[in-house]
């Protein structure tokens, strides 16, 4: 089976999962797929990610609660294959004033948005997670 949107799919997977209270989401690996969960776990949203090598390679996400509620509030996804979203680093979106974080895909690879300000980086806003 081909997706015509491998991320879309991986944020619905992350969104469906924590819906239902699931601890453990699995899903079709790429480079792509694990440096946005590198991302996540580094900024807290979940607790760990393993990749397993077998016939079809996949990432298991392990899902992060506070109190019985998900962590991730909000994960929606901005650049789509239909309509690509690109911002430079001066005009990088802030969501919900710094609470949340917008993963980018930069020429150093995939960072928050204010990694990229930091940086003095621009590139294609994948998806914001609040």
């Amino acid at each position: 089976m081909s997706l015509s949107d491998p991320i879309g799919d991986m944020l619905a997977r992350i969104k469906n999962a924590q819906v239902r209270n699931h601890r453990k989401v699995l899903l079709p690996s790429s480079k792509f797929k694990a440096k946005i969960a590198d991302v996540l776990k580094s900024e807290g949203y979940i607790i760990d990610y393993k990749i397993n090598d077998d016939k079809k390679p996949s990432i298991q996400i392990n899902l992060k609660y506070n109190l019985g509620n998900p962590v991730i509030n909000t994960i929606e996804r901005i650049s789509k294959p239909g309509r690509r979203i690109f911002s430079s680093a001066s005009s990088l979106p802030k969501i919900n004033n710094g609470l949340g974080i917008a993963i980018i895909s930069t020429p150093q690879g995939v960072m928050t948005d204010v990694d990229a300000r930091k940086k003095k980086l621009g590139g294609e806003i994948i998806c914001k997670v609040f």
